[in-house]
């Protein structure tokens, strides 16, 4: 993994955030919302990288050439079902954002993604932003997964954000697509035998929906 491919953000309120998100004591409630917190500021951090392009307008006492966002094609890609928590703090960063669902889940036995649900058109906008929303990068097979859906529709430019990683999760992603950028805010010590970050949070879809046994 090198540094070109790597964004970790780091900002007091995410690390607070973050440790709130760790404690195993935490409500689903709270999960959630701080999930939503998280994602706000991690994607507010990731559009540093978006192209400008000139905007004029009026003030009230005269002209004035401001800026824009060069491209209105802006992709959020949640994969279900954690990475909807991540939609509401998104959407306060991009409100005009189209939202493009992508369904996996791990297979427990292979540890390999399963794909059962992908709402993309087969082809998008040459000048598509896609940011790809998954609180966590553990084994890297869903991440891969979603770059793979992603770029068989021509998709360019694509950002994956997650809340916490593995060094395995990254090396394999990073090695199976090298010109992506992950954004993370930490990068934890290890996989377990299942496949589950050390130390991590645990489940985040079993945490934010109240389905842990």
């Amino acid at each position: 993994m090198t540094n070109q491919n790597l964004r970790l953000h780091n900002h007091p309120l995410i690390q607070r955030d973050m440790t709130l998100l760790r404690d195993k004591t935490t409500p689903s409630p709270i999960f959630r919302a701080t999930i939503k917190n998280l994602a706000r500021y991690i994607v507010y951090e990731a559009a540093a990288d978006l192209a400008l392009a000139d905007e004029p307008v009026e003030t009230p006492l005269g002209p004035f050439t401001g800026c824009r966002i060069a491209t209105q094609n802006i992709v959020l890609a949640p994969i279900l079902r954690a990475g909807l928590c991540m939609i509401d703090g998104a959407f306060e960063v991009f409100p005009y954002a189209q939202v493009r669902h992508i369904g996996l889940y791990r297979d427990e036995t292979t540890l390999k993604p399963v794909e059962y649900y992908v709402k993309i058109p087969a082809e998008l906008a040459a000048d598509t932003v896609v940011y790809i929303l998954d609180p966590m990068l553990a084994t890297g097979g869903s991440a891969i997964a979603a770059v793979d859906i992603l770029k068989r529709r021509q998709v360019k430019e694509i950002h994956f954000l997650c809340l916490i990683a593995s060094p395995e999760g990254m090396a394999k992603l990073s090695e199976a697509h090298p010109d992506i950028t992950i954004h993370t805010t930490c990068v934890d010590e290890r996989l377990d035998e299942n496949g589950y970050i050390l130390p991590g949070l645990g489940d985040a879809g079993d945490r934010s929906f109240n389905t842990g046994e």
